[in-house]
């Protein structure tokens, strides 16, 4: 028998054999990973580095929007709450027509945002734009449409014969069709600045007169048009008054009015002897701002009732087409009450309670003014939105009749 030697020297001997056996098979397979980990140990863009994971290209960035594409009428309009999602590593949005669409975004996260998306009003042609959402070099759109502003009409022939809302037994007196010129004719005059405290309601715009040429108030194609808009830094805007004042009557406008958070187009009259207010008396026939937009207002003010919102001096109608339409407002004056209308539908009829002076301050002259403020107490009340400048509120006439 083998010695123990011997037998401890041939099992070391096949030990070694199949060493050598299993080494040779395993060293392509070993080469052929060492190889590739080198190939993959270089420099490469799509690592982020330190371990991290790498980041997609451009055609592997997905994008979610929940409002892909925007339709807005011709006034503009608002668009919030649109949430923006990507799988990229950065997110970020801007406007590629920014004339006339701004967008800001809160961002909620790196990946994700919630855009806010404004469109001015359009004075032109349809249009299209767009809001690019961008993640890195990868960006997806947002479509925005926008009609065209409205065909306004000539002065057509029947707006210059008598409503069928004038009362029986009146006759007109007195009336403007602003067919004559580029701007109202000497019936009118104009209150100029500031005023005190904002005309007393802390508004934000400083009045002009109309004058040949201006872009703020002139008259076109049988329309007179205020107009509020921006010149630099200055909101400007017209606050127009009749020369002639008149005790008792039916008083008549047909009128558009403009769109937009911050505007406060009004038709109203004032004592033409004026010594304090609202002592002597102040007569609201048609108010609305924008961001109650169609709510037609006519209120009255005196000692009695002063802005104390009771429904005995102050009515209000929805007029859902007051800002691309034109309507006809008008107060009925009497010695005994006062009735106020949109289209012949009655808003508020304020009566004579006999009470005197504090309660019926209504047995004088009244003078009647058009104005389009900006902002203000209650113009400005939830804030004001410039991307809607220029705003404009238009008078096809107004008229004034009286029992003979």
């Amino acid at each position: 028998m083998p010695s123990a030697v011997a037998h401890g020297y041939r099992h070391l001997h096949f030990f070694i054999y199949y060493i050598m056996l299993f080494t040779n098979r395993l060293y392509p397979i070993l080469l052929g990973a060492l190889l590739m980990l080198c190939a993959c140990g270089g420099d490469d863009d799509s690592y982020s580095g330190g371990g991290d994971s790498p980041t997609p290209s451009t055609e592997d960035i997905k994008f979610n929007i929940t409002q892909e594409a925007i339709s807005a009428p011709s006034n503009g309009g608002t668009y919030g709450n649109i949430t923006v999602s990507t799988t990229g590593s950065s997110l970020s949005a801007k406007s590629d027509n920014q004339d006339w669409i701004t967008v800001s975004m809160t961002k909620q996260s790196v990946r994700v945002g919630v855009l806010t998306i404004m469109v001015a009003p359009n004075t032109g042609e349809s249009r299209q734009g767009t809001v690019s959402i961008i993640s890195g070099s990868a960006s997806k759109k947002i479509i925005i449409t926008q009609e065209a502003a409205p065909v306004e009409e000539k002065d057509p022939k029947e707006m210059t014969e008598q409503s069928v809302y004038v009362p029986a037994g009146y006759t007109m007196v007195w009336n403007d069709e602003f067919n004559t010129g580029d701007v109202p004719g000497s019936g009118w005059w104009y209150e100029t600045g500031r005023g005190s405290n904002g005309w007393g309601n802390n508004e934000e715009q400083y009045y002009v007169s109309a004058s040949s040429g201006s872009n703020v108030g002139f008259c076109k194609d049988g329309y007179m048009n205020i107009v509020c808009r921006k010149n630099g830094s200055r909101i400007e805007s017209i606050r127009m008054n009749t020369t002639d004042a008149w005790q008792y009557g039916y008083f008549e406008a047909r009128l558009k009015l403009p769109a937009g958070k911050g505007t406060w187009p009004a038709f109203w009259m004032m004592p033409k002897n004026f010594t304090t207010w609202p002592g002597d008396g102040e007569i609201d026939i048609m108010e609305e701002v924008g961001y109650d937009a169609n709510r037609i207002l006519s209120t009255i003010h005196c000692n009695k009732y002063n802005n104390s919102g009771t429904s005995i001096e102050s009515g209000s109608k929805y007029v859902s087409t007051s800002q691309t339409e034109y309507h006809i407002y008008a107060l009925e004056w009497t010695s005994g009450y006062m009735t106020f209308f949109v289209d012949g539908q009655k808003i508020l009829t304020y009566n004579n309670d006999g009470t005197g002076w504090n309660a019926w301050p209504f047995d004088a002259p009244f003078y009647i003014k058009l104005n389009l403020a900006w902002g203000g107490n209650w113009g400005g009340a939830h804030g004001t939105d410039e991307s809607f400048l220029p705003a404009t509120y238009k008078i096809d006439y107004v008229r004034v009749y009286q029992k003979k």
